[in-house]
């Protein structure tokens, strides 16, 4: 398809396609399978296979083969333990014989007795390196356990917030849950990352006390079942690959191949005035240009952006790539550098003045980076005035505007001052998008009704209760918005870019300066060391009398207020996470937050955050340099952590 840029274009996605002036064609082909049960023996199989499709509406493609299950006996593997966002190790751990299929048998045996029986499953993922093999297994495995239907992406492609809009809004949100393939932002191939996680019902990811139970299931297994006869689906082509015992038979399985875009890009014309963003991108004076960093959000962006008039060489990077075009799929100055310099970041570009208008996502298309003409917009600040503009974007005032803001711990407090002024609840959560979508479910568990509610992470996740899910491309969309909303009038040559979009929130509000030092795959011994060491510092501070009312002074003249770790309890179901992150709390509303990341797949990394405030009033102060406005607090930061000492690390990895 020449809007998607992917091998087909569904016909059901056709009055979609009109409505967004897109015209499609369809190709013909032909239907392959073949056996074979090991993720490893799928993954010789079907990189590079042959491709096809066929003509028709909805195709049905028939397959005799037996609902045999086999028990494969099997032994747990040690540190299956899902993280942050589910389970993630390098890719050659997951290629292990045995390994994935365990995992999923320990997943399916913790979910509640008979939720598979009958149901309808989403299995999909980024592409990364054995994507489409693991895809094969898990339809077995599932079919092996009782599901009737699953949903794959084509090509075995979903996008996060895709499948948490599938679970959700097709066929009414029939699915039970999906079980989604990804590593996030972390690299891809043989010597890079994989990763697996479940979304439940309400299409966001599962909260801790069920992969509590896929850990504690997963150092216990012993067997796993799988229809190992089941041949493998040409994920290429759209339609219902449908399996009986004899033929004219009642299905016993199926595997329906969908459209990977299309409840996607429906759900977006419907949240955002796409007439309003046409008008704006036709401007001689406005211009986007969109990075999908070989990832999967490049489907969805030349699908959304090109019918919005975008055109295709303003979208870089946009075929997905099983490793990430051998970059590292995560929106920062450091792993976006060609984005940064093509913005201006980084010194003049070729080809006269930048974009005005600047994105990128990560490898599965949950995360974002928005930067304007020779400007970066930190995430926290992205989250604020996204909220500060709630009026601008169409759905919110459909639904009457925000009811409730949220954001995680670790992000500035930005946020926080619209809420204020908005007279709206600020929630302050562990990170990790889960506790996100409690607060957004809240009056289906007999709590308050918080939706619709704006979220996001310091970590360039930004999103809202349309889905249970962070959201890169919809953060986009909100930015071209806003964007639209201040140039409404603005006569050509004087467009308000998003410096100045920014600046005037500033002015508002005021600045919370923010950085982040990331060290990454740091020795997990150390990294705990500088953990201890805060704990220790903490426990000698309130054992000297200091605190609120009597704070320490220290260098610069930062007077220490608080040492705690935070930990929460969740207004919804009265859970509580703890151990979230070393706080240090300074008199004058400055932070230094030290925690270790759960998204790696090997060491750790440990996360400094910075911050400090900077009432409105003083334009000078307001705009200044943010390196040198925080320089005196990252040194007391690194003095304090002794993060240079312990790791032997002279620099941080990634500074944001």
């Amino acid at each position: 398809c020449f809007v998607t840029g992917m091998k087909r274009c569904c016909c059901r996605a056709a009055p979609l396609l009109a409505l967004l002036g897109i015209a499609r064609g369809r190709p013909v082909g032909s239907m392959r399978g073949g056996g074979g049960t090991s993720f490893l023996s799928n993954m010789c199989r079907l990189r590079g296979g042959q491709h096809g499709a066929a003509a028709g509406e909805t195709q049905i493609f028939e397959t005799v083969v037996s609902s045999e299950v086999t028990r494969v006996a099997t032994s747990p593997f040690e540190g299956q333990k899902p993280g942050t966002s589910g389970l993630r190790k390098k890719t050659s751990v997951f290629l292990q014989p045995g390994y994935l299929e365990n995992f999923i048998q320990s997943l399916f045996d913790s979910l509640p007795d008979g939720e598979l029986r009958g149901a309808t499953l989403v299995v999909s993922g980024d592409g990364r390196y054995g994507n489409a093999a693991a895809v094969q297994i898990i339809c077995k495995m599932a079919a092996a356990h009782g599901v009737a239907r699953v949903w794959v992406g084509r090509d075995g492609l979903l996008s996060t917030p895709a499948a948490s809009c599938v679970i959700r809004e097709r066929e009414g949100g029939v699915a039970c849950g999906g079980v989604i393939l990804s590593a996030s932002h972390n690299p891809g191939g043989p010597d890079a990352d994989f990763g697996i996680k479940y979304n439940v019902r309400n299409g966001g990811p599962a909260l801790e006390s069920l992969t509590e139970e896929v850990y504690e299931r997963s150092t216990q297994i012993r067997e796993y079942a799988i229809v190992a006869g089941l041949p493998d689906v040409d994920l290429s082509l759209e339609g219902r690959h449908v399996f009986v015992d004899e033929k004219g038979g009642a299905p016993h399985f199926e595997v329906e191949v969908i459209d990977p875009t299309e409840d996607y890009v429906a759900l977006m014309a419907s949240l955002f005035d796409f007439d309003a963003l046409r008008s704006l991108l036709r401007r001689p004076d406005m211009s986007l240009v969109f990075d999908g960093m070989h990832g999967v959000a490049g489907p969805y962006a030349r699908a959304i952006f090109g019918a919005l008039g975008v055109a295709d060489e303003a979208l870089l990077n946009c075929i997905p790539s099983e490793d990430f075009g051998g970059g590292h799929p995560d929106p920062n100055l450091t792993y976006a550098a060609a984005l940064a310099k093509l913005m201006g970041l980084t010194g003049q570009p070729a080809g006269g003045e930048p974009p005005v208008l600047g994105a990128a996502a990560d490898g599965d298309a949950d995360r974002n980076m928005i930067v304007g003409r020779r400007f970066f917009v930190t995430p926290s600040d992205s989250l604020a005035v996204i909220a500060a503009h709630a009026h601008a974007l169409p759905w919110l005032a459909r639904q009457g505007g925000l009811r409730a803001l949220a954001r995680s711990m670790p992000t500035s407090g930005a946020v926080d001052r619209v809420a204020e002024e908005l007279g709206l609840p600020l929630f302050e959560t562990p990170t990790g998008w889960k506790y996100f979508g409690n607060l957004m479910d809240s009056h289906l568990l007999g709590g308050a009704d918080l939706s619709p509610l704006l979220c996001g992470e310091e970590s360039f996740g930004t999103g809202s209760s349309h889905i249970r899910e962070k959201d890169g491309l919809w953060a986009v969309l909100c930015w071209a918005s806003i964007l639209a909303h201040h140039n409404v009038d603005t006569p050509e040559g004087q467009l308000v870019g998003v410096e100045e979009v920014v600046t005037q929130h500033w002015r508002r509000f005021g600045r919370n300066f923010y950085t982040r030092y990331d060290y990454e795959n740091v020795d997990a011994a150390a990294a705990e060391e500088i953990v201890e060491r805060l704990r220790a510092m903490g426990s000698s501070f309130r054992g000297a009398g200091y605190g609120p009312s009597e704070p320490q002074l220290l260098q610069d003249g930062f007077a220490l207020a608080t040492i705690d770790e935070f930990s929460y309890r969740d207004p919804v179901d009265s859970s509580t996470t703890s151990q979230q992150g070393v706080r240090l709390l300074f008199a004058d509303g400055s932070r230094i937050v030290l925690r270790l990341s759960g998204t790696g797949s090997v060491g750790a990394t440990v996360r400094i955050y910075i911050e400090r405030y900077q009432p409105p009033g003083d334009e000078y102060a307001l705009l200044a340099n943010a390196t040198d406005a925080l320089r005196p607090l990252v040194d007391l930061a690194l003095h304090l952590s002794q993060v240079r000492e312990l790791t032997g690390r002279e620099a941080p990895t990634v500074i944001t």
